[in-house]
């Protein structure tokens, strides 16, 4: 019942956007939401951010991924010449800073998508409020998004938001 409704929902948006009453009535534009995240500054800046702001971590990360890989080529090249218990501890060596590496590097990862996604939801929210701004100083009806199959050039308006972001963000 419920999908039955939705499509008659979409059929009878979809008869009401291509009846020519309609487009002559309505101004419409139409943004490509990827491409404007992936041209705004705001987005390069939060990239850069975040490098620098886990650039200790993973660098001692890779240090410590070095340390184990040195440890496994010692005990690889001198475990014939090792005594049983010296081996016994080199191997166990080996395994709890494996684990300990693969730990510090979830929590790392965790970590990284967490900041990545409060930072997104910022520059999101410039380009919301971008858009909003170029809607509402052209009198645009509606803006439509993610989902679009085709637009026109003449109602895609994303050259403007990354222009609108580009001049200093949403608040000019």
């Amino acid at each position: 019942m419920v999908n039955l409704r939705r499509a008659l929902i979409v059929l009878t948006g979809t008869l009401a956007l291509s009846s020519p009453a309609f487009a002559a009535d309505y101004k419409i534009g139409v943004i490509n939401a990827d491409l404007v995240l992936q041209s705004a500054p705001q987005f390069a800046a939060m990239k850069k951010k975040l490098e620098q702001e886990f650039a200790s971590r993973d660098k001692a990360l890779v240090e410590a991924q070095k340390e184990l890989k040195g440890l496994e080529d010692r005990a690889q090249k001198d475990g014939s010449i090792m005594s049983e218990s010296e081996r016994t501890r080199t191997e166990k060596d080996i395994m709890k800073k494996r684990r300990d590496l693969k730990r510090q590097y979830d929590e790392f990862r965790e970590d990284v998508n967490l900041r990545q996604n409060e930072e997104t939801g910022k520059v999101n929210a410039e380009i919301l409020k971008a858009v909003q701004q170029i809607a509402q100083e052209q009198k645009f009806d509606i803006v439509l998004g993610p989902g679009v199959i085709f637009a026109s050039k003449t109602v895609d308006m994303t050259d403007q938001v990354i222009q609108k972001l580009k001049g200093g963000g949403a608040d000019k």
